[in-house]
């Protein structure tokens, strides 16, 4: 499968091709500041499933182990794209809100719930970890 996406003012585009790793709802407190919003929604997949056009601006962020975590974006809108997690060799968390047609990505798990804001109401079925692991 191929999915297109790309920045609030398309000077950022890219195509991701093949099947999600997982598609996975984030509580941390980083991505809450970084989405303006209580959670993150990632699919999670490998850096060459994403061919990128345009430019992108980085943050280089550590996440609550003090891995770290390259946070990109782009330069212009400051649109999250997709994070790298350096920790796990080529693992990407591309922010599913950035895609032009993100239908079919449920997400499987949540994690970061010791994070979660205390009036989010999420699905009890749905499997969630303290942390990431």
């Amino acid at each position: 499968m191929t999915r297109q996406g790309g920045c609030l003012c398309g000077q950022v585009r890219y195509e991701v091709t093949g099947d999600p790793l997982a598609v996975v709802l984030c509580h941390c407190t980083n991505c809450q500041k970084q989405s303006g919003s209580a959670f993150s929604i990632n699919m999670i997949g490998v850096s060459d499933q994403i061919k990128l056009q345009g430019k992108l601006a980085t943050y280089s962020d550590k996440s609550d182990s003090g891995d770290p975590v390259n946070r990109n974006f782009c330069q212009a809108c400051g649109s999250p794209i997709y994070s790298e997690i350096l920790a796990q060799d080529n693992l990407i968390a591309l922010k599913v809100g950035s895609l032009d047609d993100p239908r079919g990505l449920e997400p499987q798990t949540q994690v970061w719930c010791i994070s979660k804001q205390d009036w989010l109401s999420l699905d009890t079925e749905m499997p969630a970890l303290l942390r990431n692991r």
